[in-house]
């Protein structure tokens, strides 16, 4: 499975995060546009997976970075490759979108 190098933030503690104006960071959201359409964290930015090496440029190693996908999975995997980037403020949402809809929280639109 994914290694325990790997930071983690569950659902209930990421949505007290969004919810802090002080609370400085970026929910980087690694599904596929149709995917992302369906409904996502409040303030998430679209950054599909298979696009992250391109535009790894428009992130910074000085931000922290949550990156969310369906399950998790997707999501694991960009965190390991920031990591290896460079990047060490980086959180996986554990159990992805699921965990943050069985957990009640509402998922929004983009746009």
């Amino acid at each position: 499975m994914f290694s325990n190098s790997i930071n983690e933030v569950d659902a209930h503690e990421l949505a007290q995060w969004v919810n802090d104006e002080n609370h400085k960071l970026r929910v980087i959201d690694v599904r596929q546009m149709q995917e992302i359409a369906m409904g996502t964290v409040p303030s998430a930015e679209p950054l599909p997976l298979h696009t992250l090496p391109a535009r790894i440029n428009e992130l910074s190693t000085d931000e922290k970075l949550v990156i969310i996908c369906r399950s998790g999975a997707r999501s694991a995997q960009a965190c390991m490759y920031l990591q290896q980037q460079g990047f060490s403020n980086v959180y996986n949402l554990r159990g992805g979108m699921m965990s943050w809809m069985q957990n009640g929280l509402t998922a929004h639109q983009p746009g």
